[in-house]
């Protein structure tokens, strides 16, 4: 995979803190194609690369909120066969406990996307992504759900078979567990204590943290770049 020469920033120093700060608050009034959509442009860049590296046709997105990024992945899939770097159709399959908000939002613009109501909490949610994941499909897979422990680790534990070898899990948000990242005190906590745990166990070992992933300096995900071995 080619990627650009990565650029470090320390986020927790004087200006650089202030510029953070501004971009959380920015990010949360972001969209796309008129949809909210809350991920840094740095994030979503790095998608780009990893989907077409890794000739990703379905992404398993845990944690909907409005449907904007639902609607991003499958653009950006849909971009990717009609240059032939994918053959089947384009599949997201968006999990999140109530999908009131994205219906209203994505409407008729949901060709390719699944919405499914679950709690990843609950162990039969992963079965229920099971049935609707087609044979030979090859998964990406996000969780950026409540961002606190149990959720985090119940992502990990449910989703990470769908990962093919070779292939991507992002958790995002880790920056919640960073004290100088944190933009807002009712921030939850509990991503990256869920992640390292998880690493340490039998599963979690058949992945490794990339963080040369985190490409463009600003990343909500540290940490949270994982990679299949």
């Amino acid at each position: 995979m080619t990627l650009p020469p990565p650029v470090s920033v320390r986020l927790t120093d004087g200006p650089m803190r202030e510029y953070w700060m501004d971009r959380v608050r920015q990010h949360t009034a972001d969209t796309y194609a008129g949809v909210p959509l809350s991920k840094f442009p740095e994030d979503l860049r790095v998608y780009e690369h990893l989907l077409w590296a890794d000739r990703a046709d379905t992404v398993i997105e845990i944690g909907t909120q409005a449907g904007g990024s639902a609607m991003w992945f499958r653009d950006r899939l849909e971009t990717m066969r009609r240059y032939g770097r994918i053959e089947r159709a384009p599949r997201v399959i968006s999990v999140d406990l109530t999908q009131e908000s994205a219906r209203g939002y994505v409407g008729g613009a949901d060709e390719g996307i699944t919405l499914l109501e679950r709690d990843v909490r609950d162990p039969e949610t992963a079965d229920a992504v099971a049935e609707l994941v087609a044979p030979g499909a090859r998964c990406f897979v996000i969780e950026d759900s409540a961002h606190e422990y149990d959720e985090t680790l119940a992502a990990l534990r449910g989703f990470a078979r769908f990962v093919p070898p070779g292939g991507y899990f992002v958790v995002e948000d880790g920056c919640v567990d960073i004290e100088e990242l944190r933009a807002d005190p009712e921030w939850p906590r509990g991503v990256l204590p869920a992640l390292h745990d998880w690493l340490a166990t039998d599963a979690g070992r058949d992945f490794r943290v990339r963080r040369d992933l985190e490409l463009y300096g600003v990343s909500c995900h540290p940490d949270g770049f994982l990679q299949r071995a």
